[in-house]
């Protein structure tokens, strides 16, 4: 019944934006769809832990620690960015870049997105997870052509051409595992593409098949992680769409796809019993860290500067499932945690500074502790967390990742480090002129809404600071279901 709801909430509040999304209380509706969302994403998360692992609706829908917790991050983060829209999306159609009927069109692509999102964290079928992943490309597309600039327009169509090569390759890598399967498999009908029922017999599947298949399902999914050489679509969606956008795409839309890529992984690694799937996870990996550090000196605009960012930490995560074992896959998982709530708090700071100085242009964006102190310190803060700086989560995390290099790959560890160092310092050479510079323009009379900001970065704060007991076993078990 959890399930049922969870995935019918956010479907219901897409065709309800459909029909009402340009009133004036839509926004207040789309919170509310959001927030309930979040309490069935919690009843089915106490399920989950009370419980164990779940196979509901004829086995097509599969729930355990590794997914669950992805789901209850996607519900929350979906929460605070319809939270934070609410306000943000108001201020934009004041400014005149969005008339009612594109109002209409965000809140219910908004809620469809992040239905898609929701089926492709809970499916057991590899089919209907490429599917949910497809529907979600098609969704953010339009989202990220909104504004229907030039400039927006173009960034959608990079987007949707680049991430729709990739998910082809996925679906040819998708045919392939189930061509895989089906002789083992196949006398059972459909479930050749059940990932339990995968998982359960890996070990008799076909090798060399499924070695091809991870590859087209690295590439495929791998490109919408942005992982270096397939990120060129990234920074430009995040630039050019609605700030909530960029918040989303940053710190949900790149966590769904690299957990497809595990979720293959799994399979692949304890078929051919080999680590060639992790080596190729730690290659990817670590090119997109070296890859956007060194392009992040590179850039003018602030939300092109943050979508690097994001390359760089996926190709962190990336590296750390790479490694494999119980750390650096716990280490992982949390980075996938503290990533997504602050590089979404540094978006809504982001959004707000933009909206102030009227401009993206890191140059033209100065003075924001006098502008508007809160926005400043929440963007201030937010890039230190993002940094690495103790005592905030990504601290912990980067830790516990750098010393499973160390004892295990001691080669890796000395381009992680001048990577993490490049990063930095173009970083913080940016954030701190906008933050403390001389004002650039004067302040303006509209409230931002921060709340969401200073919610997500006190909980980075804690998970630095000490990690909740059921939260900790929680990513043991993930970990453990990783391998």
């Amino acid at each position: 019944m959890e399930l049922l709801i969870l995935l019918g909430l956010p479907l219901f509040g897409a065709a309800l934006m459909a029909l009402v999304g340009e009133r004036r209380w839509a926004p207040e509706v789309n919170v509310l769809v959001s927030l309930a969302t979040f309490v069935a994403g919690c009843a089915l998360t106490a399920r989950v832990i009370a419980d164990g692992p779940m196979l509901v609706w004829n086995e097509q829908f599969f729930v355990d620690p590794f997914n669950v917790f992805l789901v209850a991050l996607t519900a929350f983060i979906s929460l605070t960015t319809s939270l934070f829209s609410r306000t943000y999306m108001r201020i934009e159609e004041h400014h005149g870049k969005l008339s009612q009927r594109r109002l209409r069109l965000y809140h219910s692509m908004f809620q469809l997105f992040m239905f898609t999102m929701l089926l492709a964290l809970l499916t057991n079928n590899m089919g209907i997870l490429w599917v949910a992943m497809e529907a979600a490309t098609l969704s953010t597309v339009l989202l990220v052509s909104l504004y229907r600039t030039k400039a927006s327009l173009e960034a959608a169509w990079k987007y949707f051409i680049l991430c729709g090569v990739g998910i082809a390759q996925a679906l040819f890598g998708t045919i392939l595992l189930y061509f895989a399967a089906e002789k083992v498999l196949g006398g059972d009908g459909m479930s050749a593409l059940l990932w339990t029922h995968l998982n359960a017999v890996k070990g008799q599947l076909e090798v060399s098949v499924l070695s091809i298949s991870f590859v087209f399902l690295l590439v495929g999914y791998g490109t919408k992680v942005g992982l270096a050489p397939l990120h060129n679509w990234l920074p430009d969606a995040h630039a050019e769409g609605p700030t909530p956008v960029s918040a989303v795409l940053s710190g949900l839309l790149l966590n769904v796809a690299l957990y497809a890529v595990i979720r293959c992984k799994i399979l692949v690694e304890g078929s051919i019993r080999s680590k060639l799937p992790g080596h190729m996870l730690m290659a990817f990996g670590l090119t997109s860290v070296v890859v956007a550090a060194f392009l992040l000196w590179r850039q003018k605009d602030v939300k092109r500067l943050f979508a690097y960012s994001s390359i760089e930490h996926m190709g962190i995560i990336t590296f750390a499932f790479g490694m494999g074992g119980p750390v650096a896959n716990f280490a992982a998982l949390l980075h996938m945690t503290v990533h997504s709530l602050t590089k979404s708090a540094i978006f809504f700071a982001v959004g707000h500074a933009s909206q102030k100085t009227g401009t993206q242009l890191i140059e033209r964006i100065r003075g924001l502790l006098v502008l508007s102190p809160t926005v400043g310190w929440g963007l201030m803060l937010g890039a230190l967390a993002i940094l690495g700086m103790p005592p905030f989560g990504v601290f912990a995390s980067e830790f516990l990742i750098l010393t499973t290099a160390m004892r295990d790959h001691p080669w890796a560890t000395p381009v992680l480090l001048l990577a993490l160092g490049v990063a930095f310092g173009a970083i913080f050479s940016r954030v701190q002129p906008m933050v403390f510079g001389e004002p650039s323009g004067q302040p303006l009379p509209h409230s931002p809404s921060l709340v969401p900001v200073f919610a997500h970065l006190a909980l980075v704060l804690m998970l630095g600071l000490w990690i909740p007991p059921f939260l900790a076993q929680w990513y043991r078990l993930a970990a453990a279901l990783i391998g």
